[in-house]
């Protein structure tokens, strides 16, 4: 560290009488200097020293000066008493005083309170207030100092403590300095450092100490002992130094932590205030005797370098140890000066005020950054450089060079004929080092650490300023006092070359014929004797290795990453591919790589090329490599042949093509310009020759089209060729639409293939109606079915099954399967009966049945119920074989869908809070339904439901009888615990009312006119006459309606147009009936004698009472027929093969309506409401719309 006076000034009143300078204040930028001087206040410009104002407002002594951090004002204090604060425009604005003369003043730094103390108190004034709130103390105050986030003032008293205060001025805390008075407190300094973690406030005493100590109060370290007595204590802005002053009469630069690293100005009398320039390395110093001196600290550079280690001094006392490749970085703490700093492999000397320190590493790791310390040399040294070896340290002292061991023992001495202005060890076993010198005479030598003698290498006329010597030895680069870089043969001693413009210089150690130096901004790469390389780079070259360069600017050391491109390339121009290849190896871009590779294969040198194109691993030129070596291998040696095939891969194409021809492989060209599609080129190149191979040509030509990227045009040559399939494949598979309808309308309805293929593209490209039409055109109609299916197109397949019958299964067993996996079940069973798919259609309304029961959908189960008997009757009518089987399904199936017709009603009143039935439909529903579960219930039909719903309903309509019948029956059966509390009491209630039923309920036979119980043991059939009641299929009420059946002979063709003749009756009495027994059978025949008139045996049978079990069918002639109304008759027209069913109204007046497809009976005005509300007949669910 040295210290440069830039400018000195000396105060004097008028009278010449020195003015003693007590304090001074730098502005925030630093720009100006304020000086307390006399009882003037002088403003000085720091850049030269040249004095701005002096300002006048004191009467007495100024002792102190105070810049707020702002920059807007400053303040001064004097031994008047009073405090004057000033603008940056130099313009007094307030005044105002204490009781005492002012000792110190202090801005805070952030709200730009001021603090003003006195010998007795201390004020706080700022701006927003107008009065100044001052507070007594019990000693003079001589020092003051906020905190960097000024919320604390510190003060020091001429008691020995100091007392921290807050905002408000009440203390906090209290720190006394042993010895009390004794040591009065001259200075006090907070460490403005933003990286510290507590505040540090640095206090010198009269008892000639410095110490430190926390905001808490708590000491940091011992003191210090200063042997001078301090007058002030100031910090640099970061806060990493301390400059002191005092009566030793010098200022003194200390570290942060109080360690004294050199002196910065010596005076002639006490200095009594110094302070630094903001963010800066200039101190200003004030004195006894009025001398205001402003002074420069250089710091210089200490540091070693050794390969990739590099060692540099930090904040004056810590060395830092970086390695430059791995960037990694360790300290060490020395706590002294560090003055000189070596280091070589595994050692490292540091060079201390009173003695040198010897490390090593801990291990030969050449990553490991662990240093301890070896050898410690307890001595003062005076050296300008220091070198350190295996065994040694060497101490270079102006011409005399000392060797001496760690343990201090000088071992030899060299004296040398000039100064000495360079040295470097380069190396050697230990113990046994070789040194290289540079001296001022310009004698460069050798000296081993063990020889006593120096070896000279040569002498130049000029001073050395820098040396290196290549890896092997034999190549020496000095830099000379004219920043020459010069290179010697060191065996032969000739200058090889030099370069201008050089001011350090250094050999890359891993290529013997690479040296960079730099100067003058720029970084210089020389390789052999070519020409220089340069680029831009700050600093000086300390080291070079590989493609890394370390580069020394100002205090920081950097490895720049520098591409060896431009002397690689340089070899290259001059053909040396393998000189070439070394450079590359040190580190080029990959683009440099394939350069020297391409370069290197075209000078034919295939082992350079190869490892070339290795390093961008591009197998394509090691597959030519390789085979161009298996060649030669096998005696082929037509170099001119090898270039053609290098110059064919990289592209030069006409080039490959004249080298093909001058070595007789015309082939060879002609098969590279076909492969190449460069068909053109081909033909010039068969000009002349044989138009076989024209015709060749033409045929690669059209193969190239079909694997070319150009597949349109290709297209277009299969198709001028007449290869359309080819033709077509190309461009189904691009999905040219357009040119392939095209193509398909302009080809022959004979070329069937073709247009198969057409037509399976326009299927694969969603383009159905092209393909229709394609198919049409070739008149393949179980393709255009099958396409219809494919894509979905109902309409069109089933217009198409119309006119061709023969594919109605190609047709709808898709349908069918598609509906059903669209959940539409329904339609695909009818579409299943369509195709003729029995099975099948049976299959799925079997499932759909099976799921309405378990989904508690009873009309659904009905519906589906009845369509599974007309499938029956369809399969019966169609299948010989199964009739009977299908005929007893039909019937079964017929009274399944009955069944749960009827349910759905009483299961909707059972479950769901309101009933759209009224009471009457109900009590018949559930009275029917009873009837018909004397044997097995079916599926999902509850016994308890309907007992209940008829309970209920009777004991509503006053059937109590039978309500008090089905409460006793249910009372055998579990019931949902929902109902049981109702049950139970209905039961009790029952048993109140009379036991007979309503006779209004009460049905009639409307045959033999008996009336009937409402619970028939019979079931639903007359008890006297056997004949089943029929049902309105609504109401449940029974109809007015009798069976009746035809005389053998009599067709149902015949009966119905007997029927519809409606002859009138002239006497209806004279008829009468005949009763025949024949075994155990009964039968009614009406005599049909042609002399008698017969009588209509409806009418006549209305008294008839019969007694036996077993039921007698009405039986009618052609006579009665004929003599029937056709109003009165309901005809069942079954289809084949089962027989027709008659019903004879027995109440004409009586509308009833009969659904002409499930045949099934209705009260009209019901059937018509129903249907209003249904828009279908709500058993078979047929569409109104649709014929019978």
């Amino acid at each position: 560290m040295r210290a440069v006076p830039t400018w000195i000034d000396k105060v004097h009143d008028r009278d010449k009488v020195e003015q003693c300078i007590y304090d001074l204040a730098f502005k925030p930028d630093g720009s100006q200097l304020i000086v307390a001087a006399g009882n003037r206040v002088l403003v000085y410009d720091t850049a030269d020293g040249t004095l701005i104002q002096p300002l006048k407002g004191h009467k007495d002594t100024v002792y102190c000066v105070a810049y707020a951090k702002d920059g807007k004002r400053f303040a001064s204090g004097s031994a008047d008493k009073s405090i004057i604060i000033w603008t940056s425009k130099l313009e007094g604005i307030l005044k105002y005083t204490h009781n005492d003369s002012i000792q110190c003043v202090a801005y805070n730094p952030v709200t730009h309170q001021l603090a003003s103390c006195s010998s007795g108190d201390f004020g706080l004034w700022s701006p927003e207030q107008k009065s100044v709130s001052k507070h007594k103390v019990n000693s003079k105050i001589t020092c003051c100092g906020w905190t960097n986030d000024g919320q604390y003032l510190a003060l020091g008293m001429m008691s020995g403590v100091v007392s921290i205060r807050n905002k408000n001025g009440e203390e906090k805390v209290k720190i006394e300095r042993p010895g009390g008075s004794s040591s009065p407190i001259w200075s006090i300094a907070w460490n403005p450092s933003k990286d510290e973690h507590h505040d540090i406030l640095a206090v010198a005493d009269w008892g000639q100490k410095l110490s430190f100590y926390q905001l808490s109060g708590k000491q940091i370290g011992k003191d210090r002992q200063l042997n001078f007595d301090p007058c002030c204590v100031s910090y640099f802005s970061k806060g990493e130094y301390i400059v002191m002053g005092g009566s030793d009469k010098q200022a003194s630069l200390y570290t942060k932590d109080g360690v004294r690293l050199g002196t910065i100005g010596e005076q002639n009398s006490w200095v009594w205030t110094c302070r630094v320039k903001p963010d800066s390395n200039y101190v200003v110093v004030g004195c006894q005797d009025g001398t205001i001196a402003f002074f420069q600290l250089i710091f210089s550079t200490v540091h070693g370098l050794y390969k990739d280690r590099y060692a540099y001094r930090d904040s004056m006392t810590d060395v830092i140890v970086q390695h430059l490749i791995t960037e990694q970085k360790v300290r060490i703490k020395c706590r002294e000066l560090v003055k000189k700093i070596a280091i070589y492999r595994s050692r490292l000397a540091i060079q201390l005020p009173e003695k040198i320190l010897i490390y090593e590493l801990y291990s030969d790791d050449s990553s490991d950054m662990h240093y301890r310390v070896k050898e410690k040399i307890c001595k003062r040294f005076e050296c300008n450089l220091l070198v350190v070896c295996s065994q040694h340290i060497i101490l270079c002292q102006e011409k005399r060079l000392q060797c001496l061991s760690f343990t201090s023992v000088k071992e030899k001495e060299w004296i040398m004929e000039s100064l000495i202005r360079y040295i470097k060890v380069i190396g050697g076993p230990p113990g046994r080092e070789g040194l290289l010198v540079g001296l001022k005479n310009g004698a460069i030598l050798k000296i081993f650490v063990d020889n006593p003698f120096p070896i000279t290498l040569l002498k130049q006329n000029t001073s050395v300023r820098c040396l290196d010597m290549s890896t092997s030895r034999s190549k020496l680069a000095v830099v000379d006092e004219h920043n020459t870089c010069l290179v010697y043969d060191i065996h032969t001693k000739e200058l090889l070359f030099q370069e201008p413009n050089a001011n350090s210089v250094a050999w890359n150690t891993q290529c013997e014929d690479m040296l960079c130096f730099s100067g003058s901004g720029y970084l210089n790469i020389k390789a052999s004797n070519f020409p220089v390389h340069q680029q831009k780079l700050q600093g000086f070259v300390v080291g070079y290795n590989g493609s890394k360069i370390f580069c020394l600017h100002v205090y920081s050391m950097a490895a720049v990453e520098v591409p060896q491109s431009a002397p690689m390339y340089q070899y290259l121009e001059k053909r040396m591919f393998k000189e070439a290849y070394q450079i590359a190896c040190l580190g080029v871009t990959d683009s440099d790589w394939r350069d020297l590779a391409t370069e290197a294969l075209e000078g034919l040198d295939f082992d350079t090329a190869k490892k070339a194109f290795i390093r961008v691993r591009d197998l394509r030129y090691l597959e030519l490599i390789n085979s161009i070596e298996e060649r030669k291998k096998r005696g082929e040696s037509n170099t001119e042949l090898f270039l053609a095939d290098v110059y064919a891969y990289q592209g030069k194409f006409h080039e490959a093509a004249k080298l093909y021809k001058k070595s007789g492989h015309d082939n060879r060209a002609l098969t590279m310009y076909t492969d190449l599609r460069m068909f053109e080129y081909a033909k010039d190149f068969l000009a002349t020759a044989d138009p076989k191979d024209t015709k060749l040509l033409m045929k690669k030509q059209a193969d190239w089209a079909k694997n070319s990227k150009e597949p349109r045009a290709a297209a277009d040559m299969y198709l001028t060729a007449g290869e359309n399939m080819k033709a077509i494949e190309i461009i189904g598979e691009h999905g040219w639409v357009d040119m392939l309808i095209d193509l398909a309308r302009k080809l022959d309805k004979a070329e069937r293939e073709p247009l198969a293929r057409c037509a399976e593209f326009f299927k694969k490209l969603d383009h159905h109606g092209y393909a229709a039409e394609t198919y049409s055109k070739m008149g393949d109609l179980k393709a255009l079915v099958q396409l219809h299916v494919e894509a979905r197109h109902w309409d069109e397949a089933f217009s198409l099954v119309e006119k061709h019958p023969q594919y109605k299964d190609d047709v709808y067993v898709p349908y069918a399967q598609w509906l059903a996996e669209n959940d539409r079940f329904e339609e695909a069973q009818k579409a299943f009966h369509k195709a003729g798919r029995q099975a099948e259609a049976v299959k799925v309304l079997e499932q759909l049945t099976h799921n309405a029961v378990v989904e508690s959908r009873f009309n659904d189960a009905s519906y589906y119920y009845w369509m599974l008997s007309m499938q029956c009757l369809d399969i019966a009518r169609d299948n010989e074989e199964k009739k009977e089987e299908m005929l007893k399904k039909f019937h079964s199936f017929q009274h399944l869908a009955e069944l749960y017709h009827v349910y759905h009603s009483i299961h909707r009143y059972m479950v769901e809070p309101f009933s759209s039935n009224m009471p009457e439909t109900l009590f018949n529903q559930s009275r029917f339904l009873f009837h018909n579960l004397n044997k097995d219930i079916p599926l999902g039909i509850s016994k308890v439901y309907t007992l209940y719903a008829l309970a209920k309903q009777s004991k509503a309509l006053g059937a109590y009888k039978v309500a008090r019948h089905a409460f006793e029956k249910l009372q055998g059966l579990k019931i949902p615990a929902r109902f049981e509390e109702s049950m139970k009491l209905s039961c009790l209630t029952i048993r109140s009312k009379p036991y007979h039923d309503n006779e209004e309920l009460i049905p009639m036979c409307f045959r033999c006119s008996t009336n009937n119980p409402l619970l028939n043991n019979q079931g639903n059939v007359c008890v006297n006459c056997r004949q089943p009641f029929i049902f309105s299929a609504s109401s449940y009420e029974v109809l007015p309606l009798v069976e009746f059946y035809l005389e053998e002979g009599i067709t149902d063709e015949e009966a119905v147009s007997l029927i519809d003749l409606e002859v009138p009756r002239t006497d209806r009495k004279t008829a009468c009936w005949h009763e025949m027994s024949s075994g155990e059978s009964q039968s009614l025949k009406l005599d049909d004698d042609v002399e008698r008139t017969e009588v209509d045996p409806f009418i006549a049978k209305l008294s008839f009472e019969q007694g036996g079990c077993e039921f007698v069918p009405v039986v009618v002639s052609r006579t009665v027929l004929r003599s029937m109304s056709r109003r009165a008759v309901l005809i069942k027209r079954w289809p084949k093969p089962l027989s027709w069913q008659y019903y004879r109204s027995l109440l004409p007046d009586v509308s009833i309506t009969m659904c002409p497809s499930c045949f099934q009976m209705f009260h009209s005005e019901d059937y018509e409401l129903l249907v209003l509300q249904h828009n279908c007949c709500p058993y078979c669910r047929r569409p109104l719309d649709e014929p019978n």
